[in-house]
């Protein structure tokens, strides 16, 4: 909880401090807008690597709390990718909606050195163990944008849908244990940007929430959850609407409770608490 109230206190002196110059190349012509419309359409898209810095399961109220980065083979990079479109709305274009999809998935393999417990089955040491751990989620959000012209200081929310598939599989295909999620998560969100020197910007965003019961988190049973998904960026915008970022982005959270509909084989306990760090090269048309 001090980890996600410290990273929105970050994410908010991000955004007080990229408020813009005047003059911008804003109003340049853009490959998708017309400036005289009442929206403009924005396309963002990223590719990069991701890195676990901690990644915790616990799968069943007896199993086995497993450190994946060590235990599972998450101690190393993945790819990582992002799609996003932003809809500015009215004359003035300071009401946005934004439409994101996040694919999510690691896939590794390990030979443990200890005895595993997943929900009621026992991987002895020595097993070949194949781990996914799927978490592709879809996002719409709400943003307005308290600030008039060039530099954007937004506020908002967002509903997200999560999509969670965890599996372990001995590689003999005797033993498989999964856990699977779905259901809506309210997020709250803040976003700014501005240009610092000539071409030149940089920016701020956090979505994040913390829901200790069920009315909030979504979920039929009382499972304490929380994400924080924050990043920084720069960028130089170029001709006809396109701008070149570099991005750094934590993404964390998890959850933690029984389900009230659990899987076979599972009494329904998850806690599964997650640290990742992406940095990716992304392109914008606007």
């Amino acid at each position: 909880m001090s980890r996600f109230i410290a990273l929105i206190a970050f994410a908010l002196t991000i955004l007080a401090g990229v408020t813009a110059q005047a003059g911008s190349p804003e109003a340049e012509d853009s490959v998708l807008n017309d400036p005289g419309r009442r929206f403009a359409v924005r396309l963002h898209a990223e590719l990069g690597f991701l890195s676990v810095l901690e990644h915790r399961l616990k799968l069943g109220t007896d199993g086995t709390y497993v450190d994946l980065r060590d235990d599972m083979g998450q101690d190393t990079l993945f790819a990582f990718g992002r799609l996003s479109t932003d809809l500015d709305l009215g004359w003035d274009r300071r009401h946005t909606i934004v439409l994101l999809y996040q694919p999510l998935q690691l896939e590794s393999q390990a030979i443990s050195d200890r005895d595993l417990v997943v929900e009621d089955a026992v991987y002895r040491a020595g097993t070949p163990i194949n781990f996914r751990y799927s978490f592709p989620y879809w996002r719409i959000s709400y943003l307005y944008d308290i600030l008039p012209g060039d530099a954007e200081v937004g506020f908002g929310g967002s509903l997200q849908i999560r999509n969670a598939n965890l599996e372990y599989a001995s590689q003999d295909g005797v033993q498989l244990r999964a856990s699977r999620n779905v259901g809506p998560v309210p997020v709250v969100k803040f976003r700014g940007r501005g240009f610092v020197r000539g071409r030149f910007w940089m920016g701020g965003e956090v979505d994040g929430f913390y829901a200790p019961i069920r009315y909030i988190n979504g979920g039929r049973s009382d499972v304490e959850g929380a994400i924080v998904d924050a990043s920084l960026r720069g960028g130089l915008a170029l001709q006809h609407g396109v701008d070149a970022f570099l991005n750094l982005r934590y993404i964390g959270g998890g959850a933690r409770g029984t389900s009230s509909d659990p899987d076979p084989f599972s009494d329904g306990f998850n806690a599964n608490w997650l640290h990742f760090l992406t940095l990716s090269l992304g392109v914008s048309l606007r």
